[in-house]
């Protein structure tokens, strides 16, 4: 994946026009550096950026890291750094979640507004935590633990940082966070405080 010239990831995936995918997108404010690898401490330091806690910021690197290494290397023997390869970042997706990205990491437009359609059912345009809830459950495939797993971490996560102040997740707050710039938002937000 890395390349013997000093350009960052991002800019090596133009150069080799080779645009982001979404959820490529949705992992780059992780990487601090910009250089297509993102480590335990940038994580760290982007969860730091959006006002979480020192504590909760950790677990969330050690957990992130410990889940998504490995897949995004395929092939490679475990590294100690744990590192998470942007350009891989498809092969971490899990099952029993709503399909908003496909195999490749692509944006789903279909399956987004499904979410929606099917669980929002006191507005159209948002969810309530028990909303959520029913969405997990009604995603769970049989035996996917592992993806049961993984869901319940993402969308509680989302819900955590995405609500408004009457508790509700909404549409434009889930698109933002499939095309990445939420993350973004709460920092600037969280900076200006």
């Amino acid at each position: 994946m890395a390349s013997s010239t000093s350009c960052s990831q991002a800019d090596g995936i133009i150069a080799n026009n080779h645009e982001l995918t979404p959820l490529e997108k949705h992992v780059m404010f992780f990487d601090i550096n910009n250089d297509g690898i993102i480590y335990p401490s940038e994580t760290y330091q982007a969860f730091r950026k959006m006002g979480r806690g020192i504590f909760r910021s950790m677990f969330a690197a050690v957990l992130i890291h410990f889940n998504l290494s490995h897949k995004t290397r395929p092939g490679k023997c475990p590294s100690l750094f744990f590192p998470i390869v942007v350009e891989n970042i498809k092969y971490a997706i899990h099952g029993s979640d709503s399909g908003a990205y496909d195999s490749e990491g692509r944006f789903v437009p279909e399956k987004f507004e499904e979410i929606f359609k099917k669980h929002a059912h006191q507005n159209a345009d948002s969810l309530t935590y028990n909303e959520v809830k029913e969405l997990l459950k009604t995603n769970r495939k049989p035996k996917d633990y592992y993806g049961w797993a993984n869901a319940f971490v993402d969308w509680n996560s989302l819900y955590d940082l995405g609500k408004n102040k009457n508790e509700i997740l909404t549409k434009e707050t889930v698109k933002a966070a499939y095309d990445g710039s939420l993350f973004e938002q709460i920092a600037k937000e969280h900076d200006s405080k």
